[in-house]
């Protein structure tokens, strides 16, 4: 079967032809209220996850399965349609069908699991993250399909559609462990990220890692007198003051050692492409609700919150906190703290770094303990990597003018696929700011939507002709990246 690439006026032609039938099946699904993090609505996640196996089966995939996650966990949704050509690569779209909790009385407008469309947006809960996002896809291959001739993909293409993103991804990674044979893959792509803007249609080519820690600090066996015992016994709370204000150096570097180790540096073109996105700093405060702006000297704002590695207090408390005063030397103090990881950063060796640093900080005569909870990997796709110039192409072609780069400052399941799998990530994703992820009156925007849905359609045959299973970029048109 032959990979040409599809003629943009046939799949748009294709996709105008379907659009209402396409919104409907959407709409059916979103009002599934399949909340994750409610118990109660359990039933209602499964009932999504066999609505969406069925939905994919119509598509045409002749895999399309209810997968069960360990622990009495929430079910996951896997699809396949084998390519039949020899050689061709294997892509894996990941996504979630489980959404967030929402119910009228929060301040929506309108019933969040009765999809309700005004002025070319539809909303209701889901309707961006992730259901909208994921769906677009179903269109996106059956006019790929249309416009080539094809009878199966271009690409062996595999769905993974979670039921547990929105309560944490708790069985995710024994999942895809579980079942990697299954998901081999080239290249996965993610589809529950945004672009900076209706206006500027970018890509996102990474997210940061994630380490965080709780530091329990304890000196006296109780609480006791601070005029008997003060100044002359280690205090706690003191020491939690300590270690936090020697937590950045007078740079806003992270003054812990070795947690630089292996960073990889921002290129000289990867900060210009960064520049050239439309960013107003002083409309970026407002959202932030904060009156200025810090981090590490020598970077911008948008290099601070993409690109380089962040130490965080999130929280810090001891002693006596009620009304009046209470003349003590607490018996024990806390901190909270959360790293943020870029790529390069081994999240094992970072943990161990802060553990030896707050070893060494801490005063004799106080027992602490530093207790992770685990950690998720950063994950990066290099701007001049095939897969994703692909990806970047298909979506120019979408959207008809040239496509930006951002990274995301967040963390989530994306490393573990990249870790398990062995494959790059890219994201492909067409939501915008304004479209409420999980906050009252989410929405997406339906022109947006159906530009998903052409880069999926021009998508699969520009990985099959510019990109192979051996990585190599051989058939690929480079582009100046």
């Amino acid at each position: 079967m032959s990979s040409a690439q599809a003629p943009d006026s046939v799949v748009r032609a294709y996709i105008d032809q379907h659009r209402a039938a396409f919104l409907d099946d959407l709409a059916e699904w979103l009002r599934i209220p399949s909340v994750s993090a409610d118990p109660g609505r359990a039933g209602e996640v499964r009932r999504s996850a066999e609505w969406l196996a069925a939905k994919l089966r119509e598509t045409g995939f002749p895999v399309a399965e209810v997968w069960e996650t360990e622990n009495g966990g929430l079910p996951a949704v896997f699809a396949e349609w084998p390519s039949g050509d020899a050689g061709a690569p294997t892509v894996l779209v990941y996504g979630h069908h489980d959404v967030q909790p929402a119910e009228r009385e929060d301040g929506w407008a309108t019933d969040p699991f009765e999809p309700t469309v005004v002025d070319g947006r539809m909303y209701a809960r889901g309707a961006a993250d992730d259901k909208g996002q994921v769906f677009f896809h179903t269109l996106g291959v059956r006019a790929h399909l249309a416009a080539t001739g094809r009878t199966a993909p271009a690409v062996n293409l595999k769905l993974l559609i979670e039921g547990e993103e929105e309560s944490g991804s708790t069985n995710f990674l024994d999942l895809i462990r579980r079942r990697s044979e299954r998901l081999a893959a080239d290249v996965v792509i993610v589809s529950d990220t945004g672009m900076w803007a209706e206006s500027t249609p970018t890509v996102c080519t990474g997210m940061r890692g994630l380490a965080d820690a709780e530091v329990s600090l304890y000196g006296p066996d109780t609480d006791i007198h601070s005029g008997s015992f003060g100044g002359a016994v280690p205090n706690p709370a003191d020491e939690a003051a300590r270690l936090v204000a020697a937590l950045h150096d007078a740079d806003r570097k992270v003054a812990v050692p070795g947690f630089y180790d292996g960073v990889l540096e921002l290129t000289e073109r990867e900060r210009e492409l960064f520049a050239a996105l439309p960013f107003d700093e002083d409309a970026w405060l407002r959202v932030a609700k904060s009156r200025g702006t810090q981090g590490e000297a020598g970077f911008t704002t948008l290099e601070r919150i993409w690109a380089r590695p962040t130490a965080e207090v999130n929280g810090i408390w001891g002693g006596y906190t009620g009304p009046g005063g209470k003349t003590i030397v607490p018996a024990e103090a806390h901190v909270k703290l959360s790293f943020r990881l870029v790529a390069g950063q081994d999240a094992e060796k970072v943990q161990q770094a802060v553990t030896d640093w707050v070893a060494a900080q801490v005063t004799p005569g106080i027992r602490h303990e530093v207790a992770f909870r685990g950690a998720t990997r950063p994950c990066l796709t290099p701007l001049d990597h095939p897969a994703l110039q692909s990806l970047t192409r298909a979506m120019g072609r979408a959207f008809g003018q040239e496509i930006l780069f951002t990274r995301e400052g967040g963390s989530g399941p994306a490393a573990d696929l990249q870790d398990v799998l062995g494959a790059p990530v890219l994201f492909l994703g067409i939501s915008v700011p304004s479209d409420g992820w999980h906050s009252i009156n989410e929405k997406v925007e339906l022109g947006l939507l159906v530009k998903g849905v052409e880069t999926s359609a021009y998508l699969w045959s520009d990985l099959a002709t510019g990109w192979g299973p051996s990585g190599d970029g051989s058939a690929a048109t480079t582009a100046d990246n």
